[in-house]
């Protein structure tokens, strides 16, 4: 039987079968299963991995209008999206209950309830008895994503029980927006999701900042991004190798504990799950001294307000 106050976590850090969904899902089973086999009860994915980041906005001139290869790009990323509402994560889902695993999963979600042609950089969380339990849209996407992400809402600033901990998520540089981390500390969060596309160079400082900031773990996972991981079906693919580099995404997945030290550094160019068991009152010990949402701050001085309604265009009353 499993402590009670340590969590065995997985990164998953992998490249995306680039823009197809199913074969790209398929990858994410099977590090669901592989984690199973090491007793894992937390495994996290890496930002928009199902079904990839929108490498070729970098390649094609992206801000060019009417430009054909962006626009055949472009639906071929929307008709990759993932609908949840046609119970496109179900797999996920049942898996995620037959091991009683919590998973955090990136993906390119196509929501119903913004008419199912836009699409979002979304987080998901899926508890351990196979139920998503939050779905949180990108609240701003960053410089070439906004030419194919659109924005997205406070519904997903939500944070959720695992164990003793207290897990919630952000995705990419909206790690960098203090208002939304803050969002999280104040519900109590102690497990801090933070999913990139890939690459060292956003893990490598701000996932200690953050721990040390919030007094929590900090779990970053990136993904990867190699030539060779684009398919042979992909669209424009000739003209896409011609102006890709050797690597588009070096992964970096970390973890920092709640002191801000590492206790996994930066992992660059494997692919594959990596491991780590955390311990609970690591957190409490760290509180003694700071704790951003209690003994250390001053609601009567300062405080946060947070709109976590679903956005939509329309409303209607039957």
């Amino acid at each position: 039987m499993s402590n009670s106050n340590t969590l065995k976590v997985a990164m998953a850090q992998i490249a995306p079968v680039w823009l197809n969904k199913s074969a790209t899902l398929d990858k994410v089973l099977d590090q669901m299963n592989q984690a199973a086999d090491e007793g894992t009860e937390l495994i996290v994915f890496g930002e928009g991995v199902v079904p990839g980041y929108p490498f070729w906005l970098a390649l094609t001139h992206g801000a060019g209008w009417n430009l054909d290869i962006n626009k055949t790009l472009h639906a071929h990323y929307v008709n990759n999206a993932i609908c949840i509402e046609k119970g496109e994560l179900d797999a996920v889902c049942a898996l995620a209950a037959k091991h009683q695993m919590a998973v955090y999963l990136g993906i390119i979600e196509r929501p119903l309830d913004r008419g199912g042609k836009s699409i979002y950089a979304s987080l998901v969380y899926i508890d351990q008895q196979g139920k998503i339990q939050s779905v949180h849209r990108k609240l701003q996407p960053t410089y070439d994503e906004r030419l194919t992400w659109s924005p997205g809402d406070g519904h997903g600033l939500r944070v959720h029980p695992l164990k003793r901990f207290t897990a919630g998520g952000l995705n990419c540089w909206e790690n960098w927006m203090p208002l939304p981390r803050a969002s999280l500390y104040a519900q109590g969060e102690d497990l801090h999701i933070a999913v990139w596309p890939g690459s060292d160079h956003n893990t490598k400082d701000i996932t200690r900042f953050m721990a040390r900031e919030g007094r929590s773990y900090v779990i970053s996972v990136s993904a990867l991004m190699r030539p060779s991981d684009f398919p042979k079906d992909t669209p424009y693919l000739e003209e896409l190798l011609k102006n890709a580099p050797d690597v588009m995404a070096n992964g970096g997945s970390a973890i920092a504990g709640p002191d801000g030290e590492w206790i996994i550094r930066p992992v660059l160019h494997e692919e594959g799950n990596i491991y780590a068991e955390l311990d609970y009152e690591r957190v409490l010990q760290e509180r003694q001294n700071f704790d951003p949402v209690g003994h250390y701050s001053r609601p009567d001085v300062t405080q946060l307000q947070v709109n976590r309604a679903r956005q939509s265009t329309v409303s209607f009353n039957d």
